[in-house]
């Protein structure tokens, strides 16, 4: 039983891997078009650094090590958004940085049942621009990298971390309170939060606001119908009512036929987002198919707190099966000079060619090498 994987870790045979490895291709030179410069941080790091500021929510799917060497404590990443953060904060160039990625990482948990837990992670992050443009940029791009993943048709989820915020700080809730009612907004039971807020002693206007913010989602062309939804909420409310609006008025500029939906109860990362959180979907998948969103001064713990955006995929989700893949052609055993330049000439035009060992099956081959005219000729294997 030596063969067997742990649960929710797995190989990529080669079909796969060879289109993963295609896929990785075309992503990292997209990202590069768009201005993205590669970083490759290590799989390990220091335990206290890799689960710092944003990492802090990622601890109980990170696993964690003792160094033979160092002997302090080692964490497997779980995520690559804190690392990037990390390296963002030792630049000390002003100037927008553009950084992208794409690796491997490890979750002590499976996301959902039966989910992959050794993922392959790509993303793309916008550090020291706190703009709007810089949400839509991102926002495009990713959706630029599922087209080059092969999903055509998608759509977007957009929420704003800070309607919730607000609306919590306003109606003075304590930490528990806001736990309890980010919980049950997870779930959008909209009876239970009516149930919880009538016992906060609350102004009715304010109960309602969170009795209501579960029925806030629909295409975005409803947004101001959502908003009348919540009247009189406070000004940190409006503002992110407003930038949501301006996002999403400024991504359907460029990308006119999206179909672009609003959550205004969406909580995604709500303990270390700071703004618009989005995330794609697409038909046969039940998860989101990549996601991301604000998260402003996440490099502080490092020293140097910036705006930032981005967003991140598993590339293994987004491949689904893979295509056919053309049938080798087989050449004889043979040193002729002639034989090896037509078999390099055939491997420089991208043909696969496999060499006939003495002895062995061949298997499938579409086509072959063989004797003509004193020379070597391709012919059909049927």
């Amino acid at each position: 039983m030596r063969w067997l994987l742990p649960p929710g870790i797995e190989d990529l045979l080669p079909p796969q891997a060879q289109a993963l490895e295609g896929a990785r291709r075309r992503l990292l030179d997209l990202f590069a078009a768009w201005g993205y410069r590669l970083v490759m941080p290590p799989l390990v790091e220091y335990a206290d650094a890799l689960l710092t500021g944003t990492g802090a929510d990622l601890a109980q799917q990170t696993f964690q090590v003792t160094d033979p060497l160092s002997g302090r404590l080692l964490a497997i990443r779980a995520d690559i958004t804190p690392q990037v953060a990390r390296i963002d904060a030792r630049d000390s160039d002003p100037a927008p940085a553009r950084l992208c990625y794409l690796g491997s990482v490890l979750t002590a948990q499976e996301a959902a049942p039966g989910a992959c837990r050794n993922p392959m992670q790509v993303g793309a992050e916008l550090y020291g621009h706190g703009g709007p443009e810089s949400d839509v940029e991102v926002l495009r791009l990713m959706l630029a990298t599922l087209r080059a993943a092969g999903h055509d048709s998608v759509h977007v989820d957009l929420g704003h971390v800070g309607i919730f915020r607000g609306l919590s700080r306003a109606a003075g809730l304590d930490t528990d309170a806001e736990h309890t009612l980010f919980e049950l907004l997870q779930r959008k039971a909209r009876a239970d939060i009516a149930d919880f807020v009538s016992g906060l002693g609350l102004a009715a206007a304010m109960r309602d606001w969170f009795v209501h913010l579960p029925q806030c989602f629909g295409p975005i062309d409803r947004l101001p119908a959502l908003r009348a939804m919540l009247p009189g909420v406070p000004e940190p409310v409006t503002a992110a009512l407003e930038e949501l609006e301006t996002i999403s008025h400024a991504l359907l500029r460029f990308e006119p036929q999206l179909p672009l939906f609003v959550d205004l109860a969406e909580l995604r990362g709500y303990h270390y987002h700071t703004g618009i959180v989005f995330a794609a979907y697409g038909a046969g998948y039940g998860q989101a198919m990549a996601w991301g969103g604000r998260y402003d001064g996440v490099g502080g713990v490092f020293g140097r707190a910036r705006p930032a955006t981005g967003f991140s995929a598993d590339l293994k989700r987004l491949l689904g099966a893979p295509a056919p893949q053309a049938l080798p052609v087989l050449a004889p055993w043979s040193s002729d000079p002639t034989l090896t330049a037509l078999v390099e000439g055939l491997r420089a035009d991208g043909r696969t060619v496999v060499y006939e060992l003495p002895g062995s099956d061949t298997g499938p081959v579409g086509a072959r090498i063989v004797p003509c005219d004193g020379g070597w000729a391709l012919q059909d294997a049927g």
